[in-house]
């Protein structure tokens, strides 16, 4: 059986953002991964990625050269008491799901809010997507609590599950 092949988790550049919004608007266009209805412009991308500099940062997952992921840390709340907390997001090409891409980007993620002196990481996880809370859960994430019919998509309501993992 063959090894499964890692991907390399490197910055998000400006030359990455087409290959990002890929990704983002199949899941805006298909998917209750983002509660966006509207798939990004480029111009978009570029603003979503120049707001995640510094302590705020954009990843992607690079395999054979190709994005096939990516992930950012993100402010949670704008007031100045949540500043040490960060907000996940994780998103993987479909057809590469459950091959260790997106736990190789949040692996990377939590190292990432580590050295930049976070304390804590959360994140806001559809209860559709329980691959998604499998992995959170996997890399420490727990539970904390469910908000119920926050949104809106194809038709349906959604819950979100609400996980935070505790920078050790």
């Amino acid at each position: 059986m063959a090894v499964p092949k890692l991907p390399e988790i490197r910055h998000a550049g400006p030359a990455d953002a087409e290959a990002i919004r890929a990704i983002y608007n199949w899941e805006v266009e298909n998917e209750t991964a983002t509660f966006d209805l509207v798939p990004r412009s480029l111009e978009d991308q570029l603003d979503w990625q120049g707001a995640r500099s510094g302590a705020f940062c954009a990843f992607v997952a690079e395999l054979d050269g190709e994005v096939v992921g990516f992930g950012a840390l993100s402010p949670y709340k704008e007031r100045p008491a949540y500043r040490t907390t960060v907000e996940n997001s994780v998103y993987v090409r479909r057809d590469l799901a459950r091959r260790g891409v997106g736990r190789a980007i949040l692996g990377h993620l939590l190292l990432t809010a580590a050295d930049g002196g976070f304390h804590s990481v959360m994140a806001r996880i559809t209860t559709l997507s329980e691959a998604s809370i499998a992995l959170h859960s996997a890399m420490g994430f727990e539970l904390v609590g469910i908000e119920r019919e926050v949104g809106r998509k194809f038709n349906k309501w959604l819950d979100v599950a609400l996980m935070q993992y505790l920078v050790p």
